[in-house]
């Protein structure tokens, strides 16, 4: 099938098809005339690639599983302390944002938000500039 087709198939991109070929996660086959020729398998492979980077992992990462998926005498310790390590980045990320919510909603709060020039928040971002 062509490249749309596998776009369609796939719900990705072409463009984003394409880049996955350039850095080596799919390779589909060229016909005699040159054009990308993808396989069933190639679909699954980008749908398997939608749904990780979907979850968060990176493109390295998901290189990683697709190779353990590949793999089947992998130990399926691997995949669990990829999928760990991922979720502890979430966990640490969800840390920062709420931690960055709560000085925000702080500030917000502390800002009358009239007309007069006085303004906590620009404070804040002043004083942490320096």
């Amino acid at each position: 099938m062509n490249i749309g087709e596998a776009s369609e198939r796939s719900g990705l991109p072409s463009k984003t098809i394409r880049y996955y070929e350039d850095i080596g996660l799919i390779r589909p086959d060229r016909g005699g005339n040159g054009y990308r020729d993808y396989a069933a398998s190639d679909v699954h492979k980008l749908r398997f690639l939608q749904r990780s980077r979907g979850l968060g992992f990176s493109v390295e990462e998901c290189r990683q599983l697709l190779a353990l998926y590949e793999d089947k005498s992998r130990a399926s310790a691997d995949v669990k302390g990829i999928a760990e390590a991922k979720l502890s980045e979430i966990d640490r990320k969800i840390r920062e944002l709420t931690e960055l919510r709560h000085t925000l909603e702080h500030l917000v709060h502390a800002c009358h938000g009239n007309d007069r020039p006085d303004c906590p928040i620009l404070e804040e971002l002043s004083d942490s500039a320096a």
